[in-house]
């Protein structure tokens, strides 16, 4: 009697996948694609075009000041710049971001005002009896003096403050008396002295 075969030679052997070519019509529409969009970049103008999708200019989106003598909207630049910390209804972020509504240093001197936004502040500022810590960052690289003084405008014109506004030249002398500065204001250290 013959001897059995051992039970490794039993088995049979592993089953293998073999390797599948990508299927030339995936290859060939992935060509495709990467030459449109070659040729769509290499042919587009990107450089001067006349309108964008919501027929504002180039000039207008980068914050120049609105074509055709329009009105800067203060509301829009409260929208963009300053909502998300201070909440669109201007109350803040209870201990982390101070409320604009009713704040006295929105309602008091406009040149104030004007200091605060233009170069910012950090460390301890205390608004309607709160103190609050953190860093308000300085706007006055990324605003003009007319869109700054529609901006202060808009803060003192809502949610009851009932300020008046605030001029161009007013945001114009506040910017000429922070020009040699980097830093931003100390909170109630700087400000207190020169309190609305």
């Amino acid at each position: 009697m013959s001897p059995s075969p051992s039970p490794q030679a039993r088995e049979n052997p592993d089953p293998q996948e073999l390797p599948a070519p990508i299927p030339w019509f995936v290859v060939l529409l992935v060509a495709l694609m990467l030459t449109f969009g070659l040729v769509y970049i290499t042919l587009a103008n990107v450089e001067t075009p006349s309108h964008w999708g919501d027929d504002r200019t180039a000039a207008e989106l980068q914050g120049s000041r609105p074509a055709g003598g329009a009105a800067i909207n203060g509301a829009a630049l409260y929208a963009s710049l300053c909502v998300a910390c201070h909440q669109a209804n201007g109350a803040g972020v209870p201990g982390v971001f101070p409320p604009l509504a009713g704040s006295e240093w929105v309602r008091g001197r406009d040149a104030q005002l004007a200091r605060i936004v233009l170069q910012g502040v950090s460390g301890t500022l205390t608004v309607k009896g709160v103190d609050y810590q953190g860093v308000m960052p300085a706007f006055k690289q990324q605003l003009g003096d007319a869109e700054m003084a529609a901006l202060l405008t808009h803060l003192r014109s809502q949610w009851g403050n009932g300020a008046a506004p605030v001029s161009a030249d007013t945001v114009a002398t506040a910017r000429k008396s922070l020009e040699t500065r980097d830093a931003p204001l100390a909170g109630n250290t700087e400000l207190s002295a020169d309190a609305p």
